[in-house]
């Protein structure tokens, strides 16, 4: 009996029809490079931002900024059940690279909204906005699909990628609605469904309760962060007085740190940080003369 041989393409377009559902014979590892890459680069540039705006302004509406480029298994089950064909997934599924931000204040959501939306590294093509329309089973989000484009080795090639923002609350209810899905194969219990929803009323309650006293708590922030940050100069600049060998004076100058850190004491801190700039301003021209 002859021996039939088939061209390997085909023999892998046979082996992976499931359901009437063809699963080419691409390189996954290869075509999912570029989503990696905008992924990556995504993430660094909102974390960027966020380390800016806290520098200008004290407060970022960013609190932290996570990526992920979806499984080969989950893209071949949302192009079955959405029907997109398999030459058809860049553009027909939107979230293979995905961006997720996190927000304190639902009002935040909106400003990094701006923010993306006023971007010239990336085309924004639609938003959906989940928050106003929050979906039956409780879920909220803002997202926004974009447009970016990757440099690979190769020249210019453009993917879509999804921006998900979120509230910490509105996070912390998505990741154990998704885990509860995956167990249930997206067939949730009523039972645990309902919970579920109750669930998602109480953290957009939460939202709502932060919301009222973002001041008190932008301020208490505000205040801990300058302490800080006075802290920090404070017991730099003591070192640098070492430097200029002025042993006697920093050490006195740490003696009073170490009372004005016990008493808590922040106006004697800033007094105290004039001071030490003073005694290296002097330090200084005295090394000039």
């Amino acid at each position: 009996m002859a021996t039939v041989i088939y061209p390997k393409r085909l023999v892998q377009t046979i082996d992976n029809e499931i359901g009437g559902f063809f699963v080419d014979g691409r390189d996954w590892n290869l075509f999912l490079l570029p989503y990696e890459q905008a992924v990556e680069e995504l993430k660094v540039k909102f974390k960027t931002m966020r380390g800016e705006l806290k520098v200008r302004e004290a407060y970022a509406p960013i609190e932290f900024v996570t990526g992920r480029v979806k499984r080969i298994s989950s893209i071949l089950e949302k192009a079955k059940q959405l029907k997109v064909p398999m030459d058809k997934i860049e553009t027909g599924i939107e979230d293979i690279a995905g961006i997720r931000i996190m927000c304190q204040f639902v009002d935040d959501i909106h400003r990094v909204a701006d923010f993306i939306r006023a971007r010239k590294d990336l085309t924004l093509v639609f938003e959906k906005d989940y928050i106003t329309n929050f979906k039956d089973s409780g879920y909220r989000s803002y997202h926004m699909i974009v447009d970016y484009p990757v440099q690979t080795a190769l020249g210019l090639k453009r993917v879509l990628a999804e921006i998900q923002i979120r509230t910490l609350a509105m996070n912390f209810w998505a990741t154990i609605e998704h885990s509860l899905n995956y167990k249930y194969k997206e067939s949730l219990p009523e039972e645990v469904r309902l919970r579920l929803k109750k669930a998602s009323e109480a953290a957009f309650q939460l939202d709502n309760e932060m919301s009222s006293i973002r001041q008190e708590i932008l301020d208490g922030q505000r205040g801990f962060e300058e302490k800080s940050n006075i802290v920090s100069k404070v017991l730099t600049d003591i070192q640098d007085l070492y430097f200029y060998h002025r042993v006697r004076e920093a050490a006195q100058f740490q003696l009073r740190f170490n009372e004005l850190w016990e008493q808590e004491d922040a106006w004697g801190l800033k007094e105290l940080s004039f001071d030490i700039q003073a005694a290296i301003t002097r330090a200084k021209k005295s090394g000039q003369a």
